[in-house]
Order: structure tokens, then C-alpha cells, then sequence
């Protein structure tokens, strides 16, 4: 029978063949997986604080225009590409969305944007916004798109969302017409996937009127006159004004988005009801100077040529010629008399690319009016 060797107090050991079970061995050396979460926890957030000490800690050495490109490069331009190789079981959107958050968080230590949106909240103006830049920032909710563009244009907010292209019904004339007006930049673009909900206090059945916008009531309009063709459809400023209406009139319904149904305490009674299930709108982020290319931009432009036979084609053919590939295009009458339009022209690459400023320079030539309404990081189409 083998002896059991001493142990450093003095005390026998068992055997090897008398050891307890594997089970208890296993309990023994490891925290039980609720302790293991809880530590992991713990570290997450120490080190998230950190990362807030360490962004106070930067700034605060900064001095004079140092500081300012500090703050402004707190967003940690790296930070994108090294979340597009991350792996792990936790889903890359969700990823992205906490860093999101943290990012946004921790710049709000040191100065929180004010973002003018079309509201109020849970529009998806805001929802847009809310995916873009996070909830460390002032958001600010006005009555209409024109309102938007004053709040940047005079200073009051840092940014603005708008929206300026939905894939069911087109350009958005309110946003083309005021940059028309006012000169503001466009700095970024955020795509969101449009997913309607039809909200409500009662049955689907007991529904007499139906509250939205009009590009989102245009949006449904075979899924109503299937479903609920015996109500009236009304148009209102925004969807989350819609549900907030729904919340407060017996047999309303309102076209919203899921998010505005929880806010105001409405019940579902119908999802994805957009006749296109690849409902998708563009939103420009207005206000502040051309980021710096990725190799992954576009550049937006506004021009307006003579009125004679040719002129627009000689202005396209100049793109061509510089191998500038065009990715979207929309006529806009001028107001007034005449029959006198601007263009609207989105093109893929930078303003700074070499290709691009060739292009810039040729058609300055040919044309009575060019604006380079900005250049921006191609986007990735987000849900709501």
C-alpha cells in the first residue's frame, strides 16, 4: 500500500486512490460562473473609468489649438477598423453599438454637441441621431426641417440630422431646397432601415384614424387599404407627434416606431408594415468641415448649368473623362420664373482624391453655380 506523502503542515494527505470526486475538485479551484460575470463586470467597469480619466488626463495637458484637435479627435478615428475584425460570440452591431456609447460618454466629459433633429423624440430623425453619435450628447427637437438647418447655420447647434433620400419615395425636397438657401456642409451620412409599426390603445379592428407623417403614411399605403381601409388617414408633423396622438384619442392609430410605442405607452398591432421590406432612408449630418478620406467616401455637390441643349451633358461628360463615377443625381427647379434647375449630384470618392479635384475643376468651367456641399464616410445601413 503506498504511503501518502506529508503535507507542509505536518498532516497526512489522502491517497490518491481515496481523492474526492472531480466534480468538487473542479468547485473548488474556480468561482462559480455568477462570481466569474461579476468579476468580469467589476473589471469592465474600472475600465471604463479609466478610459474617462484618461481622456480628462489628455485634454487637460493639451493647451491652446492643441486642445481643440485633442477634443475633436477623442473619437478614436482607429477604433471603427479595429471593431470590423473583432470576433467572439457577442454579434459586431452590438459591439459597435456599446463602443458607441462609451466613445460618446467619455467626449461628453469634455464637451457635449448639441445635435438639432426633426423631433420630438423617437422620430426617426432621432433614432438616426441616437445610432450616430450616442446619448452623450444634447439633443435638440424642432418642428421642421428648415428649423434644423437655422440651428446649425447660426451657430446654436453643433450638428444637424435631416433626412434626404428615402428609397420608396425619393429625395426629400424640404432638405434640397434649403441647401439651396443656406450654406451649410454636410459632414457625414447616416443610412437607417425603416421598419414601420402600427401602434395603438385598442384592436386592430376598432382603428378609425391613422396618424403620421406623409412619406410614412405613403410608405404603408397598400398594407392600410388591405388591413385597415375603412380608416382615415391623417397627416401629422413627425410619427412620434402621430403616437402621442394615439396615446390620447379613443380608436387612433398611429405609424411609428416601435421605440415611440414604448415611450408613450402604445400596444403593437402591427410590425414591419412598409410595403418595401428594403424600406431604406438616407439622413446627411450637416454642420463642422470635411472629415479626412477613409479610401471609402463620397463627396455631394450642387451645381447649375445654362439653359441651352447640351449643357448638362458636357458637365457629365467631364466626370467620365476623369473617371469619377456618379452615385445619384436630382434635378431641383429654382424658384421663380423660367424653367431654371440646380442639380443635386452625390459621387464616390473624396473631395481631396486627386480624380475628384480634377473633375471639381473641369466642370467649374461649365457651369453657373458649383458648391461642394461636403465630403463624408460612405455608411452602413443601421435598423431602427
Amino acid at each position: 500500500m503506498a504511503k501518502s506523502k506529508p503535507s507542509p503542515r505536518g498532516n497526512p494527505r489522502p491517497a490518491a486512490s481515496a481523492a474526492r470526486p472531480t466534480r468538487k475538485k473542479t468547485a473548488k479551484r474556480g468561482a462559480s460562473p455568477q462570481a466569474a460575470l461579476a468579476r468580469v463586470d467589476r473589471e469592465l467597469l474600472k475600465l471604463l473609468q479609466d478610459r474617462g480619466k484618461l481622456v480628462l488626463e489628455l485634454v487637460e495637458h493639451a493647451k491652446g489649438p492643441l486642445r481643440a484637435e485633442v477634443a475633436a479627435g477623442l473619437d478614436n478615428p482607429d477604433l471603427a477598423e479595429v471593431l470590423d475584425h473583432v470576433e467572439g460570440p457577442v454579434p459586431r452591431r452590438v459591439v459597435r453599438a456599446v463602443f458607441r456609447e462609451v466613445v460618446s460618454g467619455c467626449r461628453s466629459l469634455v464637451f457635449q454637441r448639441r445635435v438639432a433633429l426633426l423631433g420630438p423624440q423617437y422620430s426617426y430623425s432621432h433614432l438616426a441621431a441616437l445610432s450616430h453619435f450616442g446619448q452623450g450628447v444634447e439633443f435638440v427637437p424642432v418642428g421642421s426641417i428648415s428649423a434644423v438647418f437655422e440651428e446649425v447655420n447660426r451657430g446654436h447647434s453643433d450638428f444637424g440630422v435631416v433626412p434626404i433620400e428615402n428609397s420608396t419615395d425619393g429625395r426629400i425636397a424640404d432638405t434640397l431646397d434649403m441647401f439651396t438657401r443656406l450654406t451649410v456642409r454636410i459632414c457625414g451620412q447616416i443610412e437607417m432601415r425603416i421598419h414601420h409599426t402600427l401602434l395603438g390603445k385598442c384592436r386592430r379592428e376598432e382603428v378609425t384614424e391613422v396618424y403620421s407623417k406623409p412619406q410614412a403614411l405613403s410608405q404603408c399605403r397598400n398594407w392600410l387599404a388591405k388591413h385597415v381601409p375603412a380608416a382615415r388617414l391623417i397627416e401629422v408633423t413627425s410619427t412620434s407627434t402621430a403616437a402621442q396622438l394615439a396615446a390620447e384619442k379613443p380608436g387612433a392609430a398611429a405609424i411609428a416606431s416601435f421605440q415611440a410605442g414604448v415611450h408613450y405607452g402604445l400596444d403593437v398591432l402591427a410590425e414591419h408594415i412598409e410595403d418595401n421590406p428594403a424600406n431604406l432612408t438616407r439622413f446627411a449630418l450637416i454642420g463642422g468641415d470635411s472629415p479626412p478620406p477613409t479610401g471609402n467616401d463620397k463627396t455631394a455637390l450642387l451645381f447649375q448649368t445654362e439653359h441651352r441643349f447640351g449643357a448638362l451633358a458636357d458637365v457629365l461628360a467631364e466626370f467620365k473623362r476623369c473617371r469619377v463615377n456618379l452615385a445619384w443625381i436630382e434635378s431641383f427647379p429654382v424658384p421663380g420664373p423660367g424653367q431654371i434647375y440646380l442639380f443635386f449630384t452625390e459621387l464616390e470618392g473624396h473631395e481631396n482624391d486627386p480624380p475628384v479635384r480634377k473633375a471639381l475643376k473641369a466642370i467649374q468651367e461649365k457651369t453657373l453655380r458649383l458648391e461642394v456641399l461636403g465630403s463624408y464616410a460612405a455608411a452602413t445601413a443601421v435598423d431602427s
